[in-house]
């Protein structure tokens, strides 16, 4: 992999038109006074406010300016991940658009990085200056991502990150993974996570892009990415495991019930009027089901054209 610069900071927007030359005025001046050597990927995710025409004039007077356009609104997931693959510094710092995070974090998160060996570095906004709609729900869900991933992290939802070049380039992201980015790049064998407390800004500019759906779609994703991270190259373990438990309740609860009207008391009521008996069949029904879920799922698997996909570090 050629390494062309230092930092690659890679910026989602949407309808951030106000905030784009304040932010790139900071950013240069925080990597001339630190004499770091960066690119700019601007994502414009689709906006309608005039935000591609100021990346195009601020392209046209820096060449460290890149920039990407999506026909439409995609998502912060995609646009980071097209950011990604257009990514060549040796280092990648994301960030929002909007002001709330400062540039004057990028060296000391570039210096944990390539000093002290962190394959990412995530931001957390210790004091934040948002609606207490939005951060109730935050720390609930980043106490869930914390017992769910074993990451230490207080802030999986900070858009202030930085990451080791190989961690981007080998993780793929789309709906809504933005927010697990770090359990994503656990999983997939980076396992050295750094935290840095950063600082937060009010926004400056615009409104916020939060919405409701963020309720619904947070903790679903998160079951995902632990899913997959954990079973996702054997189905069979989970679905199949689950199964067969429930398949010998089942069974057990059958069995007793057929003893019991043989040997035991076959004068009582008939075994269709024991609540046993259902309890015995939903078992067995739902095992059997598991177990066949797990056994398509495996099938599907071994026919995936990814299937012997492993990361590989290093060949002699």
């Amino acid at each position: 992999m050629e390494i062309n610069t230092d930092i690659s900071l890679v910026i989602p927007l949407f309808n951030e038109v106000e905030s784009l030359p304040e932010l790139q005025a900071w950013i240069k001046k925080v990597m001339d006074e630190n004499n770091l050597s960066y690119e700019i990927v601007f994502i414009d995710d689709g906006s309608k406010d005039g935000s591609w025409k100021v990346i195009e004039e601020l392209k046209n007077q820096f060449k460290e300016i890149k920039g990407i356009k999506f026909q439409r609104n995609y998502g912060k997931s995609a646009a980071l991940q097209k950011g990604f693959e257009l990514a060549s510094g040796n280092v990648v710092i994301t960030m929002d658009a909007d002001l709330q995070d400062s540039p004057d974090e990028i060296p000391e998160l570039y210096r944990m990085i390539t000093e002290d060996d962190f394959d990412i570095v995530s931001g957390w906004k210790k004091k934040r200056y948002d609606p207490i709609t939005k951060t109730i729900p935050t720390k609930i869900y980043n106490w869930a991502a914390r017992k769910l991933t074993g990451i230490q992290l207080h802030d999986f939802n900070c858009g202030l990150k930085a990451y080791k070049i190989e961690v981007v380039k080998s993780i793929e992201i789309y709906g809504d993974m933005h927010r697990y980015i770090p359990p994503l790049a656990k999983y997939s064998g980076f396992t050295k996570i750094g935290e840095k407390v950063v600082q937060h800004q009010s926004r400056k500019f615009g409104t916020t892009k939060f919405g409701m759906n963020r309720f619904l779609n947070g903790p679903l994703d998160l079951l995902s990415v632990v899913f997959m991270g954990k079973f996702g190259k054997k189905p069979m373990h989970f679905f199949g495991a689950i199964g067969t438990f429930l398949f010998i309740i089942g069974f057990a609860f059958a069995f007793y019930l057929g003893i019991d009207k043989l040997f035991i008391d076959t004068t009582s009521r008939l075994i269709t009027e024991r609540p046993e008996f259902y309890i015995s069949l939903v078992a067995m029904i739902l095992g059997s089901q598991f177990f066949l879920t797990g056994f398509l799922a495996e099938l599907v698997g071994r026919n995936s054209s990814n299937r012997n996909h492993y990361l590989i570090e290093k060949t002699i």
